[in-house]
């Protein structure tokens, strides 16, 4: 069984402007700053996801493999062990 990598991830200092935007956002939002640069981060990324799976359709079409190989080299990249990253090479050249 592999163990789960777990970090926690670290953001630089934001500034004393977007600091005390944080600050208002949260309390506004009846939140932590941690909980509200949490919800703040994900909602980019939702944002993000077309543009983020274009990009790694562009990348397989590239390399001769499938959208879930390739997704699956990405967070291999990163250490992280998915079902996605043990797909057989062979199995990728039909698509």
């Amino acid at each position: 069984m592999s163990q789960r990598r777990e970090e926690r991830l670290q953001i630089p200092a934001l500034g004393e402007y977007y600091d005390d935007l944080l600050d208002i956002d949260a309390e506004l939002n009846n939140r932590t700053r941690v909980q509200q640069a949490q919800s703040l981060l994900s909602e980019k990324l939702q944002e993000r996801i077309p543009s983020i799976k274009e990009r790694v359709q562009y990348l397989a079409d590239k390399n001769g493999m499938t959208f879930d190989h390739m997704w699956g080299e990405i967070l291999a990249k990163r250490g992280k062990v998915t079902n996605f990253t043990n797909i057989p090479v062979e199995e990728n050249k039909e698509n």
